[in-house]
């Protein structure tokens, strides 16, 4: 029988709340929280470390098939009381079920990009639900990592995890801080880098071969992308935009350049 928590004050509970909350202490413990039945099945199908479950009697008998593979897997399980699952969730209609997650420990260097595949890179990129879409769009695409550049918001922050389906798990995921210095480095090892700007003079993607080993650019919503990234990349692509409006939202945006990134190499599989 597990361990029952009834109070919010609990101190199981109030951490997994500042997990929930404030990035610097994810990353000061190595931990994220995650909410909601499917979410929580899919970490634990990816092989995520579940440290923790906790979630409430109504759920276990409701979400029972999606809590069954956390049940395998998480090192302490939890059931919480009405008032301890209110205060950790943060959605409009709570299903029940949490988790307190490990973030891998193996750090993905820049370095070890796989030649034979393409690659994203967002820098500077500020809006979780962008990133999260972002990160699911790559996935179900095809593309073989995401590097994050500059200083692009939590991947592990729930909205991120949310909006990505579980991407996050999933997909390899590269830190750069410098993206210009790694930039040119990839260009010396045989990479395309390409920047994604909204400029006239630049190649229209509808005309780029993206058949070699390639590094996709999108940057910040309302800048885009750093003058010394642009440099640093090896050509310059944009989206031909024959309507009024002058772009696009950074995540639409990046779903018409990866498809067009992708295309040659999806044959006949559909979306």
């Amino acid at each position: 029988m597990p361990e029952i928590i009834l109070s919010r004050r609990n101190e199981i509970i109030q951490s997994a709340i500042r997990l929930s909350g404030s990035a610097d202490y994810r990353r000061e413990r190595g931990l994220y929280f995650l909410e909601g039945a499917r979410l929580c099945s899919d970490a634990a199908c990816s092989g995520v470390a579940v440290q923790k479950l906790l979630y409430t009697e109504r759920a276990g008998e409701k979400y029972a098939k999606y809590l069954s593979s956390v049940l395998k897997t998480a090192r302490e399980v939890y059931l919480v009381g009405p008032q301890a699952a209110q205060a950790l969730s943060c959605t409009k209609s709570p299903q029940g079920i949490f988790c307190v997650c490990e973030m891998p420990r193996k750090i993905q260097h820049i370095a070890d990009l796989n030649r034979s595949g393409p690659y994203l890179a967002l820098e500077n990129l500020q809006d979780p639900a962008n990133m999260g879409t972002i990160l699911r769009t790559a996935e179900a695409l095809g593309v073989y990592g995401v590097i994050l550049g500059g200083s692009c918001c939590d991947i592990y922050s729930p909205k991120v995890l949310r909006a990505s389906m579980g991407a996050v798990f999933r997909m390899p995921v590269f830190v750069e801080e410098n993206l210009p210095s790694a930039f040119l480095g990839l260009n010396r090892r045989g990479f395309l880098t390409a920047a994604a700007v909204p400029d006239s003079d630049a190649l229209p993607v509808t005309k780029m071969n993206f058949s070699v080993p390639c590094v996709l650019t999108v940057g910040n919503e309302g800048n885009g992308l750093t003058e010394e990234t642009r440099k640093a990349c090896s050509v310059q692509v944009t989206i031909p935009m024959l309507g009024r409006a002058e772009s696009l939202n950074a995540s639409a945006a990046a779903a018409v350049l990866i498809w067009e990134m992708m295309r040659n190499r999806a044959g006949g599989a559909g979306l």
